[in-house]
């Protein structure tokens, strides 16, 4: 029996690459934009859902129930961009982010819990980011944004283990996709502490998304844990420097707040 799948923000880069990959394996792949347009040009129907908006969310996920009967896998992957100087980003901007970031997938999930709880069956897959293991100057919103559904989706992995429901998370690193255009971006402002430090930033991060990844990979870690009994909860997919940017942050984590505090307790 072929699996239904639910995949967020679709229309394009990741998600587009993952509903694709899906729909060619055989799954029964439905795929959300806030505004489909052009649907022939997909191979999986794409309808309509705004993850700000709990009528859409829930007319989506009601309408895939009522065809297929069930829902076997979601992959909440829709999601924005910010970067500027925390003192310097407006705080409604603020807000936007983590309402879509953070709030709109915590929503997503609590649509389709109760059918997978019924099922006693389901796989979330969260998409989230490597930047969000550590503070990136410039990125800090979005990074908090995204370390905080990575916390969120550990909690709730342990809140549903007994109803046969899988939770995960996927941290990419940079892919090549137009995230760097749907991005909010503070302004560089001419009397700025922080132009020339931001510009810089704004700069490199452009560079690196355009050199970035294949989504493909992405698409490949996702059916490989569709597939997996028991997933672990953390999946990250980059490139060694990013993956090993995650360790080191960790190293120096220990380094200062661990082992002074063993120093302590050994001349005690």
């Amino acid at each position: 029996m072929s699996k239904v799948v639910l995949v967020t923000g679709a229309s394009s880069g990741i998600g587009k690459a993952i509903a694709t990959f899906l729909s060619a394996k055989g799954y029964i792949v439905y795929g959300t934009s806030r505004n489909p347009k052009n649907e022939k040009e997909f191979s999986f129907e794409l309808i309509a859902l705004d993850v700000l908006k709990l009528d859409t969310i829930n007319t989506a996920v009601n309408y895939i129930l009522e065809k297929e009967g069930r829902l076997d896998v979601l992959v909440n992957n829709a999601g924005m961009g910010i970067t500027g100087p925390v003192e310097e980003t407006p705080t409604d901007e603020m807000r936007a982010v983590f309402n879509t970031n953070l709030f709109g997938a915590i929503d997503v999930m609590k649509a389709v819990l109760p059918q997978m709880r019924k099922q006693n069956a389901g796989t979330i897959i969260n998409v989230t980011s490597i930047a969000g293991y550590m503070g990136l100057p410039f990125r800090g919103l979005y990074s908090a944004t995204k370390a905080a559904l990575e916390i969120v989706t550990e909690a709730l992995r342990m809140e549903v283990k007994n109803f046969g429901i899988e939770i995960v998370n996927v941290a990419p690193g940079d892919f090549a996709t137009n995230i760097a255009a749907g991005r909010y971006h503070t302004p560089v402002f001419e009397n700025s502490a922080y132009k020339e430090d931001y510009q810089t930033n704004l700069d490199l991060m452009d560079a690196h998304v355009g050199g970035g990844m294949d989504p493909l990979e992405m698409a490949k870690i996702v059916y490989k844990i569709t597939n997996t009994k028991h997933p672990k909860i953390h999946y990250k997919v980059g490139n060694f420097m990013e993956k090993f940017s995650i360790f080191l942050s960790y190293f120096l984590w220990i380094c200062v707040h661990l082992l002074p505090l063993y120093f302590l307790l050994g001349f005690l």
